[in-house]
C-alpha cells in the first residue's frame, strides 16, 4: 500500500480540526457581537496587541525552534535529544511567561491608559494575564508534536480550547441573564483563560503519554531521556534553541509592536476623521471583530500547510533532499494561489449577504467585499513565510513584514484622518500585494540556490 505523504495527511488532520475550530470561533464572535455590541467588540479587540506581544516574548520563537530541532532529531532516531529539546524549551517558556504575567498584573492600569489608550481594558488585562503561562505550555508542547508530524494533539487542544471557552461564556451569560444582571465583556476574557487552561491540561497529558510509551517500547528504550542529563548537555540544548528562538522572537516582538501601534491608533485616527469615541470603537470592532475573522476563516487550510511545511523543509534541507524541497514548494504555491482566488470570488459575490445575514451589519458586508481582494496574497504570503523559515531565512521574512507594516502605518496616520477607514483598507491591500510578490521572489531565489 502506498504510504500517505506526511504533508498531505497532516494537513488534512489540521484542516478538518482547524475548520471546526474556526466555525466554533466564528459563530462565537457573532454571539459576542450580539451580546456586547459593536463597541464592546472594539474594546475586546484591543486586548489583541498585548496578547500577541506576550506570546511573542514567551512562546512563539521557542515553539518554532522546538518544532525545527525535534524534526531534525527525530529524523535521526535520537528520541533522547528530542525529549530534551522540548523539556528545556518548555522550562524556558514558563520562566518568560511568568515574567510577562507579573508585569501585566503590576502595570495593568498604566498599560490600559498609556499603551491601549482605553482605561476600560485595565480589568480585562488583569484577567487575561493569567492565560499567558497556560498558553506558553501548550504552545511549546504543540511545537514538539508538529516536529514529529503528529498533528492529533495540537488539533485536540485547539478544539478543546474553543469548546471550553464558548461553553463557559455561554453559561456565564445565561446565569447572569437569569439573575437579571447584565454581563460585561470581562466574561469573554474569563472564558479565554479557562479555555487555555483546559488546552494545557490535554497537551501535558498527551506528551506524558508519548514519553511513557517510548520509554516502555524496547525499540526506543535506549534512546529516551536519561534521568538526569548533564548541565553541559542542557546548556548546549538551550543554546541551540535560543540561537533560533531569539531572532524569531525579536522579529515577532518588533512586528507585534508595530501591529499594536496600528491597532491602537486606528480608533484614534478615526476620531481625527470626525467620529466620536463610541463610533470609532464600533467601526474598529466591525472591521477586526466581524469582517477580518471571516476573511481569515479559510486560512485554516493554508495555516495547516504552513505548520507542517517548516519541519518538512527543515528535514529535507538537513538530509539535502532537494527534490522534496522543490516538490513541497511548488505544491504549496499552486494550491495557495488557486485557493485564494476562489475565496476572493466567494467573498466578492457573497460579502454583502454575509455581513447582513451573519452580523446584521451593512458595514461588515462592505468591509468583506473590499477585503476579498487580499485573499490570494494573504494565504500565499503565509505559505511563503513558512518555507523561508524552514530554509532558515527568518531575516528575510522579518524585513518584508516590517516593510508591509510600515506601509499600513503610513496609511493609518496619513490617510485615515482624510478618508476614514477606507484609507486603511487601501493600505491593507497594497501591503499584502507588495509583500507577497517579494516573498515569492525570495523563495524562488533561495530554493534555486540550494537545489542547484
Amino acid at each position: 500500500m502506498k504510504k500517505t505523504h506526511p504533508l498531505v495527511l497532516g494537513t488534512l488532520v489540521l484542516t478538518i480540526t482547524g475548520m471546526i475550530s474556526r466555525l466554533i470561533g466564528f459563530f462565537y464572535r457573532i454571539y459576542l457581537s450580539k451580546l456586547f455590541g459593536e463597541e464592546g467588540m472594539g474594546i475586546y479587540q484591543l486586548l489583541g496587541p498585548v496578547m500577541a506581544l506576550t506570546f511573542s516574548i514567551s512562546a512563539a520563537g521557542l515553539q518554532t525552534a522546538i518544532s525545527k530541532h525535534v524534526a531534525v532529531e527525530t529524523s535521526t532516531g535520537n528520541y533522547r535529544a528530542s525529549a530534551r529539546v522540548v523539556t528545556v524549551g518548555l522550562c524556558t517558556s514558563i520562566l518568560l511567561s511568568g515574567i510577562c504575567t507579573w508585569f501585566i498584573l503590576e502595570y495593568s492600569d498604566w498599560i490600559a491608559v498609556r499603551f491601549l489608550l482605553e482605561e476600560r481594558t485595565a480589568s480585562m488585562l488583569r484577567i487575561v494575564a493569567l492565560s499567558i503561562p497556560l498558553g506558553a505550555v501548550h504552545s511549546c508542547i504543540n511545537g514538539y508534536f508538529y516536529g514529529i508530524k503528529k498533528t492529533g494533539t495540537p488539533s485536540a487542544t485547539q478544539l478543546a480550547e474553543q469548546v471550553c471557552r464558548v461553553a463557559c461564556v455561554y453559561f456565564a451569560a445565561r446565569t447572569a441573564d437569569e439573575l437579571g444582571v447584565t454581563p460585561t465583556i470581562n466574561v469573554a476574557v474569563i472564558g479565554l483563560v479557562i479555555g487555555e487552561g483546559f488546552a494545557m491540561l490535554i497537551s501535558i497529558g498527551a506528551i506524558l503519554l508519548r514519553f511513557y510509551r517510548l520509554s516502555h517500547n524496547q525499540a526506543y528504550k535506549g534512546h529516551m531521556l536519561p534521568a538526569s542529563p548533564s548541565t553541559a548537555t542542557v546548556g548546549r540544548t538551550l543554546q541551540a534553541l535560543l540561537a533560533m528562538a531569539i531572532p524569531l522572537s525579536a522579529t515577532r516582538i518588533v512586528i507585534n509592536l508595530l501591529q499594536s501601534v496600528e491597532a491602537i491608533f486606528i480608533p484614534n485616527r478615526l476620531q481625527a476623521f470626525g467620529y466620536d469615541a463610541t463610533t470609532a470603537l464600533s467601526v474598529y470592532g466591525v472591521l477586526t471583530g466581524m469582517a477580518l475573522p471571516l476573511i481569515f476563516f479559510p486560512s485554516a487550510v493554508t495555516n495547516s500547510i504552513c505548520v507542517l511545511l517548516l519541519p518538512i523543509i527543515s528535514e529535507a534541507q538537513e538530509s539535502q533532499n532537494h527534490t522534496n524541497i522543490k516538490r513541497a514548494t511548488k505544491t504549496a504555491i499552486l494550491f495557495s494561489t488557486i485557493f485564494g482566488g476562489a475565496c476572493t470570488l466567494l467573498f466578492l459575490t457573497c460579502g454583502k449577504l454575509a455581513g447582513n445575514l451573519l452580523f446584521d451589519s451593512a458595514l461588515a458586508g462592505h468591509f468583506i467585499m473590499t477585503l476579498s481582494f487580499i485573499c490570494p496574497f494573504l494565504y500565499l504570503s503565509a505559505t511563503m513565510s513558512s518555507i523561508l523559515h524552514g530554509l532558515g531565512k527568518t531575516a528575510v521574512t522579518f524585513v518584508l513584514n516590517v516593510a508591509a507594516l510600515g506601509i499600513r502605518l503610513l496609511f493609518v496616520f496619513l490617510l485615515i484622518p482624510h478618508y476614514g477607514i477606507e484609507g486603511y483598507l487601501w493600505g491593507l491591500l497594497l501591503s499584502h500585494l507588495s509583500t507577497t510578490w517579494l516573498e515569492v521572489a525570495a523563495v524562488k531565489y533561495y530554493t534555486k540556490k540550494i537545489c542547484c
